[in-house]
């Protein structure tokens, strides 16, 4: 223990050492303690990790945003956008830019035809993880210096979802991208409050204040995102006053002890990321649904809920998250039952048990999470193998289709098309051109699901989307466990300027309000 805390102690006195002087200046620095080893793409459009969701909410701007400290999309309003239009037939939205709006590190003024670039980009697999989401736009074009006309093929549930400045909805400046090339993702380039500035690889990031905000100078000078991956040193850099926000350890544990620290205001954030266990269809012996079905009864929700802690989490049973619009919890949800799974396993012909494997990320509470499972399993001769690695390679190798359980924690915009589509329909298929979560393989419901993205007639969305659900269920293309609320705790003294309920990108909002008071 004495040898621990002293590496601990030499790592934190040489990390303030790297931004000693201004960095340390009381009153004009946030420094952010993340509980990852090192960032991972910064391009906004390739990054689908929590750990990089946070840089880009303070970094990028998208044509309407969800209003600071919100997390449904009943508050959307104007960003880059001041105002638009819709045609009567819903195919045609013209948005008015605002004006002045300035790129970081002097590329110019941001007008129509960075818009319409970066939305060609978002939907270009070739560099955007999301590009699905936006195979609706039939084109985005420039009908001024100032205007930006998007004409769609067919209606969807929310446009205007797919425009906030989350993964694809984030507005990159195109001189800046296409003079960067790959480097973009490291040097990343938009019109937020806060401009990257230095990027120390598994030390920190450094952003400084974007004076030419369109909203007004921030009030804070820069902010330092750490990379801090033990929870342990994480939570003594922050009760020590080394860091002022810090990304929690999500279980009931740890809010009770950080609540004890004096000074500190612990935050449970909409909305949840729903830890859902995507079983590759294609790779035996998860190639029978017996083994599948087995591996579901295995698993009891109630004390992976206990395990986590009432405050935190939330069962989860459908593979959308509640409460999404055309969330359904009427679904065919196999009960925890050991000795039905063994019954499952002999009868596929497995009597003495089978071994998956997974690989994982070393992320803290998601590690605890599938370890806490691969017991469970256990109890019911399933024996879960994992390979931890850390967590941008994690993701780079499920989406190569290496592992046979992925365990992916996540939160969408609200509402069931997106995860459905992106979890779900075999477009999505990892390994596929236009690959973006679908692990499983699973496309037992792309009829539904296709249906629902165009029907005008909102029950019967609903009941499409519905149907979706079960189907998937029965087939059991993976396995949802819980909702993990986000879990923030930050110095008392730091005032966001907004009450946080929530925040899509599953991180604070901080924004040019953002200071600290005596």
């Amino acid at each position: 223990m004495a040898t621990h805390r002293l590496t601990h102690w030499i790592a934190l006195s040489c990390l303030a050492t790297l931004i000693s002087g201004p960095a340390l200046a009381a009153g004009t620095t946030l420094n952010v303690g993340m509980a990852s080893a090192d960032a991972g793409k910064l391009d906004p459009h390739l990054s689908a990790t929590t750990p990089d969701k946070g840089l880009m909410h303070w970094m990028f701007n998208g044509l309407v945003r969800i209003a600071p400290g919100k997390a449904s999309p009943e508050f959307i309003e104007p960003d880059l956008a001041e105002s638009w239009t819709t045609s009567d037939d819903g195919l045609t939205w013209t948005f008015s830019l605002r004006q002045g709006v300035q790129c970081h590190h002097g590329y110019g003024e941001l007008t129509a035809e960075d818009i319409v670039y970066s939305l060609e980009r978002a939907a270009d697999p070739d560099r955007s993880s999301f590009a699905s989401d936006y195979a609706a736009i039939e084109k985005v074009e420039a009908s001024g210096s100032h205007e930006v006309m998007i004409k769609l093929r067919e209606n969807v549930p929310s446009l205007l979802g797919l425009l906030v400045p989350y993964h694809g909805g984030n507005v990159v400046c195109k001189k800046a991208a296409e003079e960067m090339g790959e480097d973009f993702q490291k040097k990343p380039v938009g019109t937020g409050p806060f401009a990257f500035d230095e990027y120390q690889p598994q030390q920190f990031v450094r952003l400084k204040a974007n004076k030419d905000y369109f909203r007004g100078a921030p009030k804070l000078e820069e902010i330092i995102y750490r990379y801090i991956p033990s929870d342990a040193s994480r939570d003594l850099a922050f009760q020590s006053g080394e860091i002022d926000m810090i990304y929690g350890k999500q279980d009931q544990t740890w809010v009770d002890r950080i609540s004890e620290i004096e000074g500190a205001k612990v935050v449970v954030m909409e909305p949840g990321e729903m830890s859902t266990f995507h079983l590759n269809l294609t790779q035996p012996p998860l190639d029978d649904i017996r083994v599948r079905q087995a591996i579901a009864h295995a698993i009891d929700r109630d004390a992976m809920v206990a395990f986590r802690g009432q405050s935190v989490a939330r069962a989860s049973v459908s593979p959308v998250p509640e409460p999404y619009l055309g969330f359904t919890d009427d679904v065919p949800v196999l009960p925890y039952d050991v000795e039905k799974a063994k019954a499952l396993l002999a009868e596929a012909g497995h009597p003495d048990g089978v071994t998956v494997k997974a690989i994982h990320t070393t992320l803290p509470g998601m590690l605890t999470t599938i370890e806490a499972v691969q017991a469970l399993l256990r109890e019911a001769n399933i024996n879960l193998e994992i390979e931890p690695v850390e967590h941008a390679t994690f993701h780079a190798q499920i989406r190569e289709d290496l592992s046979q359980v992925i365990h992916y924690s996540a939160a969408r915009f609200p509402i069931a098309d997106v995860y459905l589509t992106q979890f779900y329909h075999s477009r999505s298929i990892v390994g596929t051109d236009s690959a973006v979560t679908n692990f499983s393989h699973c496309d037992v419901a792309d009829a539904e699901i296709d249906a629902a993205r165009t029907a005008t007639d909102a029950d019967e969305q609903k009941r499409l989307w519905a149907e979706a659900q079960k189907k998937i269920v029965e087939n059991v293309c993976g396995i949802p466990i819980y909702q993990n609320m986000q879990l923030w705790a930050w110095n008392d003294k730091l005032n966001l300027g907004v009450e946080v309920e929530g925040s899509l990108n599953l991180s604070p909002p901080v924004t040019e309000l953002a200071s600290f008071t005596e």
